[in-house]
């Protein structure tokens, strides 16, 4: 820290100010031009040029030790606002209200803001959002700086700090801290910083004025900080291409591209290095000069480049230093850093405390102390309770809480029952429910209790069903087997009620039995009856709850014996005597409240001042008037109270607090509470307030009292103070002197051991091996003092209330058992005990402890007043990708602006960077109130973690900062070089491997009475059905409605297409391209015919879209233009709407071709039909969008649409008897070949129902199917999609409409995709009720060279499903796992291989062959193959690449197409129809869509699908990546308030499941991501959307 701090001061000294730039004389600005030369020549390397640069400036740069007095004048008023001028007047009332006192040392706030200081202003993206005014677009806010916190590991920064240390102006950046140690060590017990001393009445004056010196200097290092990031180029450019290595090495223009801005955080020291970012990537960075930006070493002689470049590039770690994650990927494990400070102390004794006091007449048992009063003493005053005006309402005398007990104890054991048997028995449990400010109805209830030998367990009042941590109170009443709740009259009438009037039941709560213990069913016992009287024994006396950091709530049983025997210690501790009065400001149901203000007082017959929370909200000063007017002995508060009272505290005058005798600090061990009881002393030491009274303590509920400072008459040591180093405490060691002036905690004692108790300090993980003494450890008390055990929970208590501490060599150090106390700490001189921390607020990030509160301190130190409340802060730690990150939560002040809010929070993440050296990965505001609240105030830590991992919390303002957090992703991934082709064979041969390869069946060997195989034209067919067979039904298209909107049979469609014919030939050549732009109907098949017959090629269009015309004309206009169609054939309604003014707005409408409607045509014979002269003729042009957004036409032969159509009537045995249906789009690929070809190839009959009309009817497509009794049916998976979202609550529904789906045999997704196997399973779930067969539903798979590859069809094994290794995947590799294995995921064969059809996995490298179980590229080879791109350009390489590619080595005379999808092929056991041993081929996704990140080849379905999962309300997802970034994309499917949840949730899973860091999320409305008629998303259409800033977003968040 402190070298990187020197750096940092350094370099911005090096670098001349503007002002300075112009004074410089001529001759050494030429000579600093000289040297710029230099460097950009790569004359001199960059430390040589920095060394002459530094000496030429040298006289020219104000030193820091004697600052120029002109500067020192202007500085006074900066300095003045951290260092209060001694002398003046009014500081005495000092304005207090500035930040939170319980977590202000003024050091500290000084730490944070000179940490600051030393940061530029950086221009961090702003989140954009949409009801703000400062959305930025998208592409301006660039690729965020990654300002890495991780960068201890750099070399070159270690390097540049190590090169700092050594300069004259080292040690002087901040000397008030210096001062401020030596102070300290020294033994002054004065406040916690120089400028607090200053404010004491009679300061020391010497002290105050080095100190005001030294900040005056400080202020002028940070004068000149910002002087200098006035000088800053704006670093906010383009997004960096990091495609490439090293391409912006030489930096261009004005503005520079600085690739990664991890240098510049801290400090600037521009040099040129390559550095490994986030991405693996690795950057060379340009050194830019900072006086006038022009980009020096634009060219580096490149072996000076290359010098540096093997310098600074880290080693990578031999591989012990990983964990194997169970395979090849590598996460990065934190090697402990060699120079971290290690403990070097003696092992720890245990330290005792004095012994117990024998007292002669001290009473047996609590309550048998309550009768002796009760009867001795009955008008002796116990208890005062006040209203919210601070009046006293009613004062308990010793007497009435003895009577009221008594009877209570009566009433409960003897008036209460069920079917005539007692509802209690001695040791049963009751609930106390009793509201904070009615202390005296509690504590008679907890006396009658106690009487009656019943077990109270005290608990909030439960305000609403939806409390924060309710229900975990109801599941401990519940494991204590609670039947009664014990209230008062007002209480219960408050609680919310059920209809019939009885109190509700809570959530998760047993059934209770409410009673009223102020009521009239309490009565008088008899004369006769008295309350037994025992000796205290180990029996449970009473139980109080805690909630543990996870949120769960445990009871602590507390014995008798032990609640007796902490009464006689905290009374030997404390000093008590009899009749003294004590006033209590906590909560008197458990802890510190309830030990001293209801057991202990009653065992001295002391008199207490309850003061309710609510009171305290009112008048935070009530408390102190009343020590003033009780003139009590002794004050119960906490360090908010303290706080509390300094704000109001000008409005009191005439108030003493000179009667107090102690003042007893609860919450003593919390680190910060030291700053809180300075400026309370500060401030009421003029009001007869003694310093020595100050008593803080340190307890927690399972040790109860562990250390209290004693009062001053008791003769103890002077309190001690410790000024520890926080770098030392993160790795448990204690460090007073420090180097890293910055960074330290001041912490106070919490005085001696209690009486009779024997404490020592163990290791916190693992064996509990005692500490060393300067080593931090959890503090283990043994005592008959403490908690028993967790009620019901023997393993836990075993672990915390049994410990046994042991030596180094594992002796142990007592025969007694001790309890944890969940207190870090330390035993200091003098024995007093040091408390820094409590196990709930410990963080352990990346091997390195820090304390929630240590943090919380921090954060308040930023100038939070403007932004952020106080007290609402809440820090925790989420565990993501195995290391702990952490989280702060601020709750916004509804004035704070956006921007202020943003900048505030890139403040906190330096502040705490720069104290802590820790990242937080994420910060988020949320709207003022509405952090879960504990009881009394305060935040609910655990429940606001709860809510905050479950996407709950709804922040307004959300900044995550994995990037500088996440420092253990596994390594990127080195490609290796590849193997030779003879060496792979041979590798898998000797593996026994059989290549990759598979066939369908063979179509020669296949002799069936195939009638259309003696055609060699699909026309040739249509006109020898038409007649054959004239009459026989091909095709029925349905509407809406399910009923036939139009029929057609051989004749009819031959007839039609003969019109068609014959309009067309009159009017265009043969061969001309003619673009069909119709409906899904008989039309569309007709006029393709009809082309067919005129030698026309036809092309089948989607018509645009009515309500759509802006986005779906152009793409009517590119594939008419594509593909040079010289007609449009369509209907008279599309026809008016291509030349309507509305599309005039959207294309250009008078450039369309011919266009022909062909609604009414003449009936004319056509003269001749046209014989193409060769089947390898152009048969027709097939034109889709694939998802990239890549429009691509495909050429169909007239042989290969044969070979298609008889390949397809095999494999699914279709015959003139059969009908099939179908509900795809008839526009490309499959679709259209089962729409258009197949029918008239097999003569069966096609039930269309066009996809459109699922929209209103979505039972459509289903009810056709059962009412046809279709076998094989066809559909997309957005008809799937839509089916099982609308149908999926109507099966029931359906049956009755008789719907029946048991003559399904096959029912086929069409797809050029993986497989979506939760869909296809969740739609056989769903209509398994309708009768559908669980074998049925299977996918098929084909693509641009191939439409038809795999076929389910009706023979053959049912389609297998293997569970590959994800991580594998992503290397290319595939690796077969169990289901339900970590990281698996299954995949389902596509169907299987058509007759006709070869298929071969190839490398996609090498382009040789791959073995079994490989992944690879799909290439097929088939008579069906398209012959090729239809493209404007004809890029003839392309085409040949795809469409007749050969092998490397292997069979290198086969002609094969590449799919462009991987995949690859299995041998399973199972045989197909041939008897053969069944090979299935598995597509895992295509090339095209993959995502290169980290050297590795990521699907981007599969983190889609992480994400989906991580929150209920995220609809869909798509991913893609934007620079080296990756950008997730989510639909909110819920309300705008839940946008900013997601944020977290989704960078979350994305880490977890792909350890891949989400660089931008974008949180949009549902529809927004474009889906194509197949039903696969539009990435790249989305990408553009996004980068065009046309989304829309609701949120857009730049992970940093």
């Amino acid at each position: 820290m402190a070298e990187r701090t020197s750096a940092g001061l350094l370099t911005m000294m090096m670098e001349p100010t503007p002002a300075v730039a112009m004074t410089l004389p001529a001759e050494v600005r030429e000579k600093l031009a000289e040297l710029e030369l230099e460097l950009s020549e790569g004359d001199i390397t960059q430390k040589g040029y920095e060394k002459k640069r530094g000496k030429l400036l040298a006289p020219y740069i104000p030193q820091i030790q004697g600052v120029d007095p002109s500067l020192q004048i202007d500085n006074r008023i900066q300095a003045s606002s951290q260092a209060v001028i001694p002398g003046s007047k009014h500081n005495k009332s000092r304005a207090a209200n500035t930040r939170d006192e319980r977590f202000r040392s003024d050091l500290h706030t000084e730490a944070v803001q000179a940490a600051l200081a030393k940061y530029k202003e950086r221009k961090m993206p702003m989140p954009s959002k949409r009801r703000s005014v400062l959305v930025q677009s998208s592409v301006e806010a660039c690729t965020p700086p990654d300002t890495s916190s991780a960068s201890e590991d750099e070399g070159s920064l270690r390097r540049q700090g190590r090169l700092a240390t050594s300069t004259p102006y080292q040690g002087h950046g901040h000397p008030a801290v210096e001062h401020w140690f030596n102070r300290v060590i020294q033994g002054s017990s004065t406040s916690s910083s120089a400028s607090s001393t200053s404010s004491h009445p009679g300061g020391r004056s010497v002290t105050n004025t080095t100190a005001h010196a030294a900040l005056n200097a400080n202020a002028t290092a940070t004068a000149l900080a910002d002087l200098m990031a006035h000088t800053q180029l704006d670093n906010h450019s383009a997004p960096p291409d990091v495609t490439g290595l090293s391409e912006n090495s030489s930096v261009h223009a004005e503005r520079p591209q600085v690739a990664s801005v991890r240098s510049i955080s801290r400090g600037y020291n521009y040099n040129t290095k390559v550095m490994e970012t986030a991405d693996g990537c690795e950057w060379s960075e340009g050194s830019l000069s900072l006086t006038d930006g022009v980009p020096v070493n634009s060219r580096v002689s490149s072996k000076i480049q290359q010098l540096l470049n093997t310098l600074k590039r880290p080693k990578r770690p031999p591989l012990r230093e990983f964990f194997l994650d169970d395979f090849e990927e590598l996460l990065d494990v934190q090697q402990p850093d060699p120079n971290q400070p290690k403990p070097e102390g003696q092992l720890m004794s245990p330290l005792e405390g004095e012994p117990l006091g024998v007292v002669t007449n001290w009473p047996p048992s609590l309550p048998a102390a309550l009768q002796r009063w009760g009867m001795t003493q009955p008008k002796s005053p116990c208890l005062t309770a006040l209203d919210n005006a601070g009046k006293p309402v009613y004062t308990l005398t010793y007497g009435k809480l003895w009577t009221r007990c008594q009877k209570l104890a009566y009433t409960l054991l003897n008036k209460l029952s069920t079917r005539n048997e007692p509802l209690l028995m001695p040791g049963d449990r009751v609930a106390l429910v009793f509201p904070n400010n009615d202390p005296v109805m509690f504590m008679v209830a907890f006396y009658g209790c106690l009487l009656a030998e019943l077990v109270p367990v005290p608990i909030e009042v439960p305000l609403t069903r939806k409390d924060a941590g309710s229900q975990q109170i109801g599941f401990l009443l519940g494991s204590c087997g609670v039947t009664l709740a014990l209230t008062t009259d007002a209480c219960q009438k408050g609680l919310p009620k059920a209809q019939t009037g009885e109190v509700a039941t809570f959530k998760g709560w047993p059934r209770l039995l409410w009673f009223v213990t102020d009521g009239k069913h309490v009565v008088k016992p008899p004369k006769d009856w008295h309350p037994p009287m025992r000796e205290a024994s180990n029996d449970i006396a009473y139980i109080e709850y805690k909630t543990s950091k996870e949120g769960s709530t445990m009871g602590i049983t507390v014995s008798h014996s032990a609640m007796l025997a902490h009464c006689h210690a905290l009374t030997q501790a404390c000093g008590y005597t009899e009749a003294e009065t004590i006033t209590n400001v906590l909560d008197f149901k458990r802890e510190a409240g309830l030990w001293h203000g209801v057991l202990a007082s009653v065992m001295n017959r002391m008199h207490v001042i309850s003061i309710p929370y609510s009171l305290m909200k009112v008048n935070p000063l009530s408390w102190i008037q009343k020590v003033h007017t009780y003139k009590a002995q002794v004050a119960v508060v906490k360090s908010r109270d303290m706080h509390w009272s300094l704000l109001a505290q000008r409005d009191q005058r005439d108030i003493s607090l000179s009667s107090l005798r102690m003042l007893i600090v609860a919450d003593g061990a919390n680190p910060w509470s030291i700053s809180s009881c300075d400026a309370f002393l500060n401030v009421f030491q003029a009001r007869g307030l003694r310093p020595e009274v100050i008593c803080p303590c340190a307890s927690t509920s399972e040790a109860m009292t562990v250390a209290i400072r004693r009062p001053p008459e008791m003769g103890v040591p002077p309190p001690g103070k410790a000024v520890l180093s926080m770098g030392g405490l993160s790795h448990s060691v204690i460090r007073v002197d420090t180097e890293e002036k910055l960074s330290v905690l001041t912490v106070q004692d919490v005085g001696q051991v209690m009486p009779g108790a024997l404490v020592c300090v163990v290791r916190v993980e693992g064996t509990p091996y005692l500490c060393q003494t300067d080593e931090v450890g959890e503090i283990c008390i043994s005592s008959g003092t403490t908690g028993v055990a967790y009620y019901g929970l023997p393993g836990m208590t075993k672990n915390i209330f049994e410990t046994i501490p042991v030596t180094l060599s594992g002796v142990p150090i007592s025969d007694r058992s001790f309890t944890r106390t969940s207190l870090l700490g330390f035993i200091g001189p003098d024995s007093l005990v040091f408390v820094v921390g409590k196990m709930d607020g410990l963080m352990v990030v990346s091997g390195r402890r820090h304390n929630a509160d240590d943090v919380v301190a921090t954060a308040l130190a930023v100038e939070p007043m403007k932004f952020v409340y106080r007290g609402r802060i809440a820090v925790f730690s989420v565990s993501v990708l195995r290391d702990e990150r952490i989280v702060v939560v601020a709750e916004q002040r509804p004035d704070a602006s956006e921007e202020d809010s943003f900048q505030w929070m890139s403040r906190v993440l330096q502040a705490i960077d720069s104290i802590h050296q820790v990242g937080v990965y994420c910060l988020a505001l949320v709207p003022a109130n509405t952090l879960p609240k504990a009881p009394l105030g305060g935040i609910h830590i655990s429940e606001t973690k709860q809510r905050f991992l479950e996407g709950a919390l709804h922040p307004c303002n959300v900044l995550m900062c994995p990037h500088t957090c996440v420092t253990n992703l596994p390594k990127p991934r080195q490609k290796q070089p590849e193997v030779g082709p003879a060496s792979m064979i041979v590798g898998n041969l000797v593996a026994g491997k059989r290549i990759a390869q598979a066939c369908g069946r063979d179509v020669a060997q296949l002799e069936d009475n195939d009638q259309a195989r003696k055609f060699l034209y699909i026309q040739d067919v249509l006109q020898w059905r038409a007649q054959a067979t004239p009459d026989h039904p091909l095709f029925l298209v349905l509407n809406a409605k399910g009923t036939v909107a139009s029929t057609a049979s051989c004749l009819q469609l031959h007839k039609r297409a003969e019109r068609v014919a014959v309009a067309l030939m009159g009017r265009l050549n043969t061969g001309d391209h003619v673009a069909l732009v119709y409906p899904p109907g008989i039309d569309l098949i007709a006029t393709f015919y009809g082309c067919l017959y005129a030698g026309c090629v036809p092309v089948t269009v989607r018509p645009p879209h009515p309500q759509n015309l802006a986005t779906t004309l152009p793409t009517v206009k590119m594939i008419v233009e594509v593909s040079k169609s010289v007609c449009i054939l369509t209907t008279q309604a599309i026809m008016k709407l291509l030349k309507s003014k509305e599309a005039a707005a959207a294309v250009d409408i008078k450039s369309w071709p011919m266009v022909l409607d062909t609604d009414d045509l003449p009936r004319k014979k056509s003269p001749q039909m046209y014989k193409p002269p060769t089947p390898e003729m152009l048969a027709y042009l097939d034109f889709s969008v694939s998802t990239t957004g890549i429009l691509a036409g495909v050429k169909m032969s007239h042989a290969a649409t044969s070979a298609l159509c008889r390949s397809i009537k095999l494999q699914c045995e279709l015959y003139p008897s059969r009908q099939i249906a179908i509900c795809l789009d008839p526009y490309c690929g499959l679709g259209f070949a089962l729409w258009c070809l197949c029918s008239v190839y097999s003569g069966h009959q096609s039930i269309l129902v066009p996809p459109l009309e699922l929209e209103s009817n979505a039972s459509l497509w289903l009810a056709a199917v059962s009412q046809y009794k279709v076998r094989v049916t066809f559909c997309s998976y957005s008809v799937m999609e839509m089916c099982t979202k609308g149908l999926g609550s109507q099966t029931e529904a359906l049956r009755l409409r008789n719907v029946n789906l048991s003559c399904v045999r096959t029912c086929m997704v069409v797809a050029e995709e993986r497989p979506r196997i939760a869909l296809t399973q969740s739609f056989s779930k769903i209509f398994k009720d309708l009768g559908l067969s669980p074998r049925a539903v299977s996918t098929t798979f084909g693509c641009r060279v191939n439409v038809a590859i795999c076929l389910q069809g009706t023979a053959g094994p049912d389609p297998t499903t293997v569970y590959v290794d994800m991580r594998a995947l992503r290397h290319d590799r595939v690796r077969l796992v169990e289901r339900g294995s970590p990281h698996s995921l299954p995949l389902m064969e596509s169907g299987k291989i058509l007759p006709g059809v070869k298929v071969i996995i190839a490398n996609t490298e090498t382009k040789g062959p791959l073995g079994d179980s490989h992944l690879g590229e799909v290439w097929v080879s088939s008579p069906h193959n398209a012959t090729g791109y239809y493209t404007v350009y004809g890029e003839e390489a392309l085409h040949a690449d795809h469409f007749s590619t050969k092998l490397s080595f292997g069979d290198t005379q086969t002609v094969w197409a590449r799919t462009g999808y991987l995949g690859f092929l299995r041998r399973t056991e199972l045989t197909d129809a041939s008897g053969e041993r069944h090979d299935a081929l598995y597509v895992v996704g295509s090339l095209d869509e993959t995502l290169e990140l980290r050297g590795m080849r990521y699907h981007p379905i599969d983190i889609e699908t992480s994400v989906i999962r991580s929150h209920k309300s995220i609809a869909e997802c798509a991913v893609f990546t934007w620079t080296n970034l990756l950008v997730v994309v989510v639909e909110l499917e819920g309300s705008e308030q839940e946008a900013l949840d997601l944020v977290a949730l989704v960078t979350n899973v994305v880490l977890e499941e792909h350890y891949l860091i989400v660089g931008v999320v974008v949180v949009v409305d549902p529809g927004v991501i474009p889906i194509n008629s197949r039903g696969e998303k539009q990435r790249m259409h989305l990408r553009d959307g996004f980068l065009a800033d046309q989304l829309d977003p609701i949120y857009v968040a730049y992970n940093m």
